[in-house]
């Protein structure tokens, strides 16, 4: 037994009609703008955190969060007796972040 009440061949007999295709528009006209209406909210809603301070994404790491944080990991790998993984080891960061934030030479 099939289950779809829209099968290929039933959406074909319908918009041979007339009626059947003004149907089949009337849907795909309330189709679009509840894609519109979802569209505009997530826009609006977006809007709104944005007035409150709010950012998308991922927040960046607290560890590095000042200047003078990143002045001391600079400082820490160009003082080549420290290898990376002490560096990391040290400021509680993972590679990644360290390399984010120094400027290799």
């Amino acid at each position: 037994m099939n289950t779809f009440l829209f099968t290929p061949a039933v959406v074909s007999k319908l918009i041979a009609k007339s009626s059947g295709k003004l149907i089949f528009h009337i849907f795909g006209a309330l189709a679009e703008f509840e894609r519109n209406l979802i569209r505009e909210r997530t826009q609006a809603g977006l809007q709104a955190a944005r007035a409150r301070g709010r950012r998308r994404g991922r927040p960046k790491a607290k560890t590095l969060n000042s200047a003078k944080k990143v002045a001391i990991a600079q400082s820490l790998y160009d003082d080549k007796t420290n290898t990376i993984e002490e560096i990391c080891k040290t400021l509680n960061i993972s590679r990644a972040t360290l390399y984010r934030y120094i400027q290799v030479k």
